[in-house]
């Protein structure tokens, strides 16, 4: 063999053998066809021999990844038990020559191309990796679909191959870029360019790209100085449109963003080695690494740039993997002994055709040089690697599920076939969880699937209807069956009812706290203006208040439902007619200093203490009869929650529970407008200015409360209440005692008849 043949002329694949074998498809080099000079004949077909005229070292970071994750899979004993995962891997690209030759030598199962022919063991060939561009992709599996073949690409993303129409059997690892644009403008924004120049591929993607950030720049006041669309081409390197360069250096944007598909920028590679574009800043996709593994020159013609990656995670143990990888260890993969040959510039023993150096104990791929960087892991190696480990959990599936429906014995048997006996259909089937809908204008067989409506399932092939699931059940996710519903409700146990129920015993202790403070104090005069004996009531009434808000939390049943809305209507009418009654104490006591008897005789016959019986039998009567025709009870809420029933208490009338709810707003009205107009009467004694506050905040929060009560349902229903109850309670105990609270206290010397005095002096009272 002459020193030519040694390096450059190539198998068509690297083997290794299994019970299923996986197909790689990576660029590793461009070809050259020399055709072997014999008498031409019909007879027989033309000889090739492959001859590299481009090597892509850097392409075989996705190689080692690749035979990592198969190594890995083989070891594991629960992947894929008593069967071993092999592989072929081959040299392609997108070519106008080449493309589709790796394909045929898969598909033949030979060295020899015979297209339609398979000579490989049906079954055996599961699923290929391939793609590192989307036209690479789309070739690829416009062969592929005729036999059915799995092809997940570890390409970037593009919306063309999600057409399940035209490749039912493709899968792309990489996920949309949607948040790249937005990342981009970013960076624009952070650094203040706003004035830039785009170059965005010849094709759908490119296009697709373009309108959006066009319209995410006009949102931000960013302009465009020009757009160029670079050609997408097949070749290394075509004839290609340069004039745009001249545009580059005449531009004032100093900011150029690079978007497309990888083959379409190799146009800007040529480009920038023949014109200086020096001071220009480049905003790169993640994928340049490929560009940059066929022209080692990129970076350093382009001055460096920004290169947006998406997040991966680190592969644990192919850092080791590649450092420990030599040739000895893979005697078939003579595309790895040339790279170690290339680079590294010795041999193993016995590893290549004629003498070259011995390499040292400690030579590994980490001392490859710095633009053939094979221990960093790629966007596209990332892919690879978890592209092989999803093949290998579908078998790892498929084989269970072949394990349930058949005999063990069948299952060890590695016939896992990548297609099904023909079918001639207008539509494919519509699964369990859809519906078929007829097209109008085409024949009944002519239909397409429609996903269910959220309540309502179909748990059949083809289902023409969809069915409602009962009340008590619920559609699981894929809307195949419906599964029973939960009961719940606003529990003790779960943190929103913990944390109402927690807030109000703090603040029943806190009430009872403050009427201990004043039965202690209550000789002082503080605690005796405006009527101590209403004081008590309206703590003792506020104690109640924040005890009632428990009977909404917990397991609702008759008794609570009953109790909840009468005692919330009560205890809540005993405090602001208290508040009434407060209030009135405060006008008669400042309007019987004027001359006449009506104010005294009113004051002395203690008529503000009738105000708290009169309102509270007119809501009690109302309470009676709200429980006399139509009382609470309690309810199974089927339809607030999809897959809970709520248990709540109904409130039986609405309408009784209205009047109810007025009731309590016109009395704080009342008090509120008779609090307001005394507010400016002398403070010595006067708490009016307090009681206005505290009924501007008791009117506030049950004005908010309606409108909000009425947009929820369920547990948050009840929790609004419970929330309005104790915040307005909170309301009249801060606003009305607080202050003198802090007057008992914090300053004693002002709680005595002196210091009131002299209050009012100063004040000019």
């Amino acid at each position: 063999m002459t020193h030519r043949e040694c390096y450059h002329y190539l198998k068509p694949s690297i083997n290794q053998d299994g019970d299923l074998i996986l197909g790689g498809f990576f660029p590793l080099y461009y070809p050259e066809t020399e055709t072997e000079k014999v008498q031409i004949s019909f007879l027989h077909r033309p000889q090739y021999k492959t001859v590299v005229s481009w090597w892509l070292w850097k392409s075989y970071q996705y190689v080692l990844p690749f035979r990592f994750a198969i190594q890995e899979i083989n070891k594991d004993p629960q992947l894929l038990p008593n069967l071993t995962l092999g592989f072929k891997f081959f040299n392609a690209f997108a070519s106008e020559q080449y493309t589709l030759l790796s394909l045929v030598y898969w598909l033949a199962g030979m060295n020899l191309a015979f297209p339609n022919y398979s000579c490989h063991e049906q079954g055996r060939h599961v699923a290929i990796i391939a793609g590192i561009t989307s036209a690479l992709s789309i070739e690829f599996g416009t062969l592929l679909e005729l036999y059915k073949t799995p092809q997940l690409t570890y390409g970037p993303f593009d919306p063309m191959l999600n057409d399940k129409d035209q490749f039912p059997s493709l899968y792309q690892m990489a996920t949309s870029d949607s948040s790249l644009g937005h990342g981009m403008i970013s960076l624009l924004l952070h650094f203040g360019w706003m004035w830039v120049a785009l170059f965005v591929s010849d094709d759908m993607k490119g296009e697709q790209f373009l309108q959006y950030f066009e319209a995410e720049m006009l949102k931000k006041s960013i302009c465009v100085a020009f757009t160029v669309k670079l050609p997408v081409t097949k070749k290394l390197y075509g004839d290609s449109d340069l004039t745009f360069m001249s545009s580059i250096r005449a531009s004032s944007a100093n900011v150029h963003i690079l978007y497309g598909d990888v083959r379409g920028l190799i146009s800007v590679d040529i480009s920038v080695r023949s014109f200086l574009t020096m001071g220009k800043v480049w905003i790169l996709t993640s994928k340049w690494d490929l560009v940059m593994s066929e022209t080692n020159h990129m970076l350093h013609s382009l001055h460096g740039g920004f290169s947006f990656s998406p997040h991966k995670e680190e592969i644990p143990g192919l850092q080791h993997f590649v450092k420990m990888a030599n040739p000895s260890h893979y005697p078939e993969d003579f595309y790895f002994s040339k790279l170690w040959l290339f680079h590294l510039d010795c041999s193993l023993a016995g590893s290549f055709c004629g003498r070259i150096g011995t390499c040292s104990r400690n030579t590994s791929l980490e001392f490859l040089p710095g633009h053939i960087d094979l221990l960093t892991i790629s966007d596209s190696s990332y892919l690879v690697y978890n592209a092989v480990y999803t093949v290998a959990h579908v078998l790892h599936k498929m084989l269970l599920e072949k394990v349930e429906m058949g005999s063990p014995g069948e299952a060890a048997q590695p016939m896992i076939l990548p297609w099904q006996t023909p079918r001639s259909v207008c539509s494919q089937s519509c699964g369990p969880g859809f519906r078929k809908m007829s097209q109008e204008g085409r024949p009944i067989c002519c239909y397409t699937c429609v996903l269910c409506p959220e309540r309502e399932i179909a748990n059949q092939t083809d289902a023409k209807q969809c069915m409602q699931c009962s009340d008590d059940e619920y559609p699981n996710q894929e809307r195949s069956h419906c599964l029973p519903k939960l009961v719940t409700f606003l529990a003790f146990e779960e943190s929103l009812g913990m944390a109402l129920a927690c807030m109000a015993l703090c603040f029943s202790v806190l009430t009872a706290a403050v009427l201990w403070v004043f039965v202690k104090h209550r000789d002082t005069p503080i605690v005796k203006a405006n009527n101590r004996t209403l004081s008590y009531i309206l703590l003792i009434t506020l104690l109640l208040c924040f005890l009632c808000s428990l009977l909404f939390v917990g397991r609702p049943n008759t008794a609570t439902c009953l109790l909840q809305q009468i005692a919330f209507g009560l205890v809540f009418t005993v405090a602001l007619s208290t508040v009434l009654a407060k209030t009135i104490t405060v006008i008669l006591a400042f309007k019987v200093t004027k001359p006449g008897r009506t104010m005294r005789r009113l004051l002395v016959s203690g008529i503000y203490n009738s105000v708290i019986p009169i309102c509270s039998l007119i809501q009690l009567a109302l309470c009676g009869i709200w429980l006399g025709t139509y009382p609470p009870f309690i309810e199974l809420d089927t339809h607030s929650e999809l897959d809970h029933i709520i248990l709540v208490c109904n409130k039986g009338s609405a309408t009784a529970f209205y009047c109810v709810l007025g009731y309590l707003g016109s009395l704080a009205l009342a008090s509120f407008t008779v609090a307001f107009l005394a507010r400016n009467l002398p403070d010595t004694f006067n708490e009016a200015k307090f009681l206005t506050f505290s009924m501007l905040v008791f009117c506030s929060v049950w004005v908010t409360f309606l409108p909000v009560y009425h947009s929820t349902k369920g547990k948050v229903m009840v929790a609004v209440e419970v929330f309005s109850i104790l915040a307005s309670s909170a309301g009249l105990l801060g606003c009305i005692f607080f202050p003198k609270c802090y007057v008992i206290l914090i300053r004693p010397e002002k709680n005595t008849l002196k210091g009131l005095k002299k209050k009012a002096s100063s004040k000019g009272f």
